[in-house]
């Protein structure tokens, strides 16, 4: 059961049922197909470029947070907030990261730079919010990840990656 009550969910309500944590079968229900192909998208590319780095957390944050999928090895690498009829990623940007994002500040889209703009920093950084809503989210996300830990040289995939105008991957095989 996701949701303890009769009460029809709000678009962004958090998984909040407290007795496990959610499976995909959960998550596709609670956020829709066509997010979950972009989760699955994203758990993928973690997996595909970060192989046996991060072992997904599932954490409970109580009735208001719900549950989440946290993505850490000794540092945050990213967490996965599933919604209803959505999901969001949160990227937690430290100093270097900062400066690695100022340093491309006219490359990245411009949501995603006014994102960046408007997030507080707190002491352990800036943190974003992304809402994954498009293909040009994912790809905003991944780039961020990219940037914040770059991924094993052996664990990219054999396809040759090129980098189009507006910086976006395309592969050639």
């Amino acid at each position: 059961m996701i949701l303890p009550t009769n009460t029809l969910p709000q678009i962004g309500e958090r998984i909040t049922d407290k007795s496990a944590p959610p499976n995909d079968g959960a998550v596709r229900e609670w956020i829709g197909p066509e997010a979950f192909e972009r989760w699955a998208e994203l758990r993928n590319w973690i997996g595909e470029f970060y192989p046996a780095v991060f072992a997904p957390d599932w954490l409970y944050g109580g009735k208001n947070r719900g549950w989440f999928l946290r993505y850490k090895k000794t540092k945050a690498f990213c967490t996965l907030v599933p919604q209803y009829r959505q999901f969001s990623a949160v990227v937690v940007m430290g100093g270097a990261e900062r400066e690695k994002f100022e340093e491309r500040r006219y490359v990245w889209r411009s949501q995603l730079v006014k994102l960046y703009d408007e997030a507080k920093t707190y002491i352990d950084g800036k943190w974003l919010t992304i809402a994954i809503s498009s293909e040009d989210d994912l790809h905003d996300v991944t780039e961020l990840l990219t940037m914040k830990r770059p991924p094993d040289a052996s664990s990219a995939s054999p396809a040759i990656q090129h980098q189009d105008r507006r910086g976006r991957r395309r592969t050639d095989s």
